[in-house]
């Protein structure tokens, strides 16, 4: 096995051991390079040498003070041995490594040589708003770093970390944790493998898999930050924020906490998992507590059904959401266009309302449904169950159908209303200025005649997308003509707009331009 596969292997299995040889690593690195100085006593109550345990060994008692360079070491007792440069500390022990920086324990083992300091129960670090405590720290006096392998627990200001694995750099005020690492304060409390902390800024950065939870939301994320002190995320590697109903994911998200909003960038998507809704585009941004998000950028929704799904584009979608964050209205503005595997249309904008489950469809909409185009000034389409029970045709209703290769049948009116059984059109419903141009065929397909027809009211029963007879009402003038006695000006109604080639064939043709659908 190659030296490095060895070193990634321990690091894997012994991150502890392997920071600890880092830092000693280092410190020798270091103690290299420098003038090694020796450990003097600057006060003790009592000393006295004991050369049967080691030659230069010497116990010291009582207000014990250690110095070597700038740093005291204060202690009830020690023994310290001149000739390794080392001493052993007990009870009280106090090292004061700068005027912002001091660490207490019960007992310290010190390498004046190397400058590493070893401390054992109730180990205390403080620096300015930040206070360590563990059962065993290392501190490296040269690197300025302070290992826990073992457990540890950091303070500052309203942040409580804990972690299995932890070094300080105290010059930068950043702490690198590992293993179990979590991190609690008053607004939410975040889980991590490995998690990065500065206790100036107070901002945490994700370097592996993460859970923030909060009241209101849990964020998964596997790299980003989070600035404590102001409550803002900055999350990467498709992040996910969830609740109860709802799911967003995005390539990356910026995330403000205290108003539970946010922008999301690259492959976004926002799941309403109460009503089987979810919304796919390249950005987007949310507002929880207002209720609202919008998302552009080739961006479709889709309404999920077990049977068959209705998928719609359009240049942005905003979504309303009630106080129990469910979806309550979905609007979708310019270019819209919409597949479903028996109903597809398009339209300058629509409003789908999840509350009642209406589709509401604004300027110049075209639906097509089978053999049959319709269109109106706008329409309205009644979903039951998730699939269309009705539709109603505001104003300039049309109904065309294509006969042959160049003639069509026709209903013409004010209003209709569109009925639907099993998402199959079975009757329609004219109301005011209802015209008719039917062509009456015999079974093997022989034409018969031209029937033209007005009313003021009429019903329309279908059967397999073909007109099976037409009722009318109210003062009707019906006629079946010949087709030499008819012009073809009288088989075309005032309004006749056969639009064919703008109409969806499969759900990939909603992002098409209607030029490259022509």
């Amino acid at each position: 096995m190659m030296k490095k596969d060895i070193i990634t292997k321990h690091l894997k299995n012994h991150p502890g051991r392997f920071l600890l040889f880092l830092v000693v690593m280092l410190s020798i690195a270091h103690v290299t390079a420098q003038t090694k100085s020796k450990v003097f006593i600057e006060q003790a109550d009592a000393s006295k040498y004991n050369e049967n345990i080691s030659k230069g060994m010497q116990r010291l008692i009582g207000h014990v003070i250690i110095r070597q360079d700038s740093t005291l070491f204060y202690c009830d007792s020690a023994w310290l041995n001149s000739k390794t440069n080392s001493f052993e500390a007990f009870n009280n022990v106090h090292i004061r490594v700068n005027d912002t920086v001091s660490v207490y324990c019960d007992r310290l083992i010190y390498n004046g040589d190397t400058k590493i300091a070893e401390l054992f129960d109730h180990v205390k670090l403080l620096d300015r708003n930040t206070i360590l405590t563990t059962e065993h720290l290392i501190y490296n006096r040269i690197t300025k770093t302070a290992l826990y392998g073992a457990g540890g627990k950091i303070v500052n200001k309203e942040n409580t970390l804990t972690s299995v694995i932890g070094l300080y750099f105290t010059p930068i005020r950043t702490f690198h944790f590992r293993k179990d690492v979590v991190l609690v304060n008053p607004d939410q409390e975040t889980y991590s493998d490995t998690l990065i902390y500065n206790t100036n800024t107070e901002i945490a950065y994700f370097v592996g898999p993460t859970v923030i939870r909060s009241e209101e939301n849990t964020i998964y994320c596997e790299n980003g930050w989070y600035d404590t002190k102001n409550d803002l995320s900055k999350l990467n590697r498709r992040p996910r924020i969830s609740n109860t109903e709802q799911i967003i994911v995005a390539d990356s998200l910026d995330y403000d906490n205290a108003l539970s909003s946010g922008k999301a960038y690259g492959r976004v998507e926002i799941t309403d998992t109460v009503h089987n809704l979810i919304i796919q585009g390249n950005y987007g941004e949310f507002w929880d507590k207002r209720g609202k998000a919008f998302v552009t950028d080739s961006v479709v929704a889709i309404t999920f059904d077990e049977k068959d799904s209705l998928f719609i584009h359009a240049d942005t979608f905003w979504v309303h959401f009630d106080k129990e964050r469910q979806a309550k209205m979905m609007s979708a503005y310019y270019g819209v266009r919409f597949f479903r595997t028996n109903l597809q249309g398009k339209c300058d904008s629509l409003v789908y309302r999840v509350s009642d489950s209406t589709i509401r469809l604004y300027e110049a909409p075209v639906l097509w449904s089978g053999k049959n185009q319709l269109t109106a000034d706008s329409i309205s389409i009644a979903i039951v169950n998730n699939q269309v029970d009705s539709l109603v045709m505001y104003n300039s209703a049309f109904i065309i159908s294509k006969d042959s290769t160049d003639t069509f049948n026709q209903i013409k009116g004010k209003n209709m209303v569109a009925y639907f059984k099993r998402n199959e059109l079975t009757s329609i419903d004219v109301d005011g200025n209802a015209q008719t141009v039917y062509f009456v065929r015999e079974d093997d397909g022989f034409l018969i005649g031209i029937n033209l027809a007005e009313a003021s009211t009429m019903q329309i029963r279908v059967s397999n997308n073909e007109v099976q007879n037409i009722i009318y009402h109210s003062s009707p003038t019906e006629t079946m003509y010949p087709q030499d006695k008819v012009s073809n000006k009288q088989t075309i109604l005032k309004g006749f707009i056969w639009q064919e080639y703008l109409r969806p064939r499969k759900k990939q043709d909603i992002f098409l331009t209607p030029k490259v659908l022509k």
